[in-house]
């Protein structure tokens, strides 16, 4: 508030406030709000968005009371809350109304939904389930000390929730897990993983990565290399640490080199490369049901499958929005599999 030029402070949560605030100041000179107060950030909106005509994203829950060493968003965010389920089933009938066949459910600590009405995350997905219209539903993340038996279990028997799982790893060696003050330790992930695989042996697992932490040695990162490898997930999205002013992280000693950090970061794309051009190739010469979106590229239009393996078949407008058999071909150099539909 205290840069030049800057009149006026605004919290993310009063975004929607902003016209109303604007014109309450309207004729009112610069000088006059050189500063803001700023508010305690509580409330929560309902917020939902479009990526394609056939899928939506849902935000259940907002904010964070982890206070990982690497992070800012419990700063940025406030505490962790949600609106009640009955008020998020509104929304997902909203979704529906307007046609769109999938959701995403996301938030900034997703599975930790229920700070605010003593609801639990597994009872708002029961009650998700039931909403006519929504044929296919994701979760966008969760952490692993979330992604409960219960979860797992349901998202298993329902024939809704897709058998999709983005679970954060950040690090495959436990000292550099203390250290980023994460939740759990690399056996309870591994646990976490199996107990995944077990009632769904083809899930589509994504995990998060974080290389050339403070003090991640050779040894650290060679650990969770082989870690992931061990696992096998679909995916990987990987990040070189990057400080964040304010966070503890920024004072830890034994900084990593940007250089070697960008040499793991290359390490791990290719590892994810390999990992998910294997996921993708199991999959050739089965059938399954894809959702189909409205791009074009070369005269082919795409769709996901339920573990979010890409097909593409030849443009058909009328499939568009709809989900629809499909026998797998030839994996491409893409890792695009190509497909046949067989029936609706």
């Amino acid at each position: 508030a205290s840069i030049e030029g800057v009149d006026l402070v605004l919290s993310n949560n009063d975004k929607g406030e902003l016209f109303r605030r604007v014109a309450a100041l309207a004729g009112k000179g610069p000088a006059q709000f050189t500063s803001c107060d700023a508010e305690e950030l509580t409330n929560f909106f309902a917020a939902f968005s479009s990526g394609d005509r056939t899928r939506a994203f849902l935000k259940v829950q907002d904010g964070c009371d982890y206070k990982c060493a690497y992070c800012t968003i419990h700063y940025a965010r406030g505490a962790s809350r949600n609106m009640p389920i009955a008020d998020l089933v509104k929304e997902a009938e909203q979704i529906a109304a307007a046609g769109q066949r999938e959701i995403v459910i996301t938030g900034i600590n997703t599975g930790d939904f229920g700070r605010t009405t003593g609801e639990r995350f597994i009872d708002l997905l029961r009650a998700l389930n039931e909403v006519e219209g929504i044929e296919r539903y994701r979760i966008s993340s969760i952490e692993p000390n979330l992604l409960t038996d219960e979860i797992i279990a349901f998202c298993a028997s329902s024939p809704k929730f897709q058998h999709h799982f983005h679970i954060p790893l950040q690090s495959g060696s436990d000292s550099v897990l203390a250290r980023m003050r994460r939740r759990y330790t690399t056996a309870k992930f591994a646990e976490r993983i199996e107990a995944v695989r077990r009632l769904m042996p083809d899930a589509f697992i994504g995990i998060d990565v974080i290389v050339g932490f403070p003090g991640e040695t050779e040894a650290d990162f060679r650990t969770t290399y082989e870690f992931l490898e061990r696992l096998a997930p679909a995916y990987l999205h990987i990040f070189p640490f990057s400080e964040r002013s304010g966070t503890p992280a920024v004072d830890f000693p034994d900084k990593v080199q940007p250089s070697v950090a960008t040499r793991r970061v290359e390490e791990l794309e290719k590892l994810c490369r390999r990992l998910h051009g294997e996921f993708c190739a199991r999959a050739e010469g089965t059938t399954d049901e894809v959702l189909f979106e409205s791009t074009m590229r070369g005269g082919m239009m795409f769709g996901y499958t339920g573990n979010y393996r890409r097909v593409k078949v030849l443009y058909d407008r009328s499939r568009i929005n709809t989900i629809c058999r499909v026998r797998l071909g030839r994996m491409d150099d893409a890792n695009d599999l190509e497909g046949e539909i067989v029936d609706n």
